[in-house]
């Protein structure tokens, strides 16, 4: 295959499969092979965005791919559609999904949370939940990796290794997140019936959205106690990006200072988490088209709580950027290759 990567994407025309297809066209190692979408069969792809000019593949169905001319799949595609993909691909194949199929390692919880049953249970245990900068020795091992929520990457990437350093309580996690509106996808308008959604703030899935089981199994994890966050996300009236606010509880040993120095230390070596200094304000506006998550570490006036501020861009490090990491890492490659 010539030293390539060769790649189909499930779900190209989407606001995701968009942002992944424009990445990969600048990745040296990928070469695109595949465009699948149900709809606009025989289309290119430019009908989608004007801004792609290079020559690429018409969109096709997903059961026209010859599976012997490709590496990896990319499935973008609605919940429920890629576990039936899954079911279908050569085990040589690494299918990279970012939809919530295997997010959840428990069948009954994703009947709870998403609505539809789970088409193949036995693809849970060749499935990897993956944040890239937590699970990088493990992505090789896996023929199906999932990729986060876009909320659950900016609350995980600077809450799980303060739980894993029991520097922070396992109670009382509020997290008030908002998001650009290209996180509901293209059919938002089908989605939401609030009034004036493009010119205010609108909170939505209040007390239950998908992403709390997701959120709450990961800090389980690392914390080997049931935790059970408050989440409450927002659409606002702008395309990309989120911004997570985080207030929690500290132990008594700690402080706001002791938590940043932790964090800065222990993300050193991820390239795209910054931790920014302490007390510093954040905004979208620093990460937006980009694959960095940014934190900030605030003190409170009451010292036994700090609020942490994290920052990414939904569309990248909260999909297809994360995507590309994973497979990055799949191949052997540096993880940064295509996304800087």
């Amino acid at each position: 295959m010539n030293n390539s990567i060769n790649i189909a994407i499930a779900g190209a025309t989407g606001y995701v499969g968009i942002q992944l297809l424009k990445i990969l066209i600048k990745h040296p190692k990928a070469k695109i092979v595949y465009l699948c979408a149900k709809k606009s069969i025989g289309k290119k792809i430019n009908s989608f965005d004007k801004t792609i000019k290079n020559k690429l593949p018409k969109i096709s169905n997903v059961s026209k791919i010859k599976w012997n001319k490709i590496n990896v799949i990319f499935t973008a595609l609605p919940d429920g559609e890629a576990q039936k993909i899954a079911s279908k691909i050569p085990k040589n194949i690494k299918l990279i999904d970012l939809s919530g199929d295997f997010r959840l390692n428990d069948h009954n919880q994703y009947k709870k949370w998403y609505g539809i049953n789970f088409y193949n249970k036995s693809l849970i245990n060749k499935s990897l939940y993956s944040i890239t900068e937590f699970s990088k020795d493990l992505i090789k091992k896996k023929k199906i990796i999932s990729c986060p929520g876009c909320y659950p990457t900016s609350v995980q990437l600077p809450l799980i290794p303060l739980l894993k350093a029991k520097l922070i309580s396992t109670k009382n996690i509020i997290i008030d997140s908002k998001s650009g509106y290209s996180g509901a996808g293209k059919n938002i308008k089908k989605k939401f019936n609030f009034v004036n959604m493009f010119n205010s703030v609108s909170a939505y899935g209040v007390g239950g959205h998908k992403h709390m089981a997701e959120i709450d199994q990961e800090l389980s994890k690392v914390s080997n106690k049931k935790i059970k966050v408050l989440f409450t996300p927002h659409l606002i009236p702008m395309f990309r990006g989120i911004l997570s606010t985080i207030y929690l509880d500290i132990t008594n040993k700690t402080s706001a200072r002791k938590i940043y120095i932790y964090l800065k230390n222990y993300h050193k070596n991820n390239h795209f988490v910054k931790i920014k200094k302490l007390n510093s304000n954040l905004g979208t506006g620093e990460v937006i088209n980009t694959n960095y998550c940014k934190i900030s570490i605030c003190e409170d006036r009451n010292n036994k709580k700090i609020i942490i501020l994290s920052a990414i861009d939904n569309l990248i490090k909260g999909a297809s950027g994360q995507a590309v990491q994973n497979m990055n890492v799949a191949f052997n490659l540096n993880e940064t290759c295509g996304l800087i």
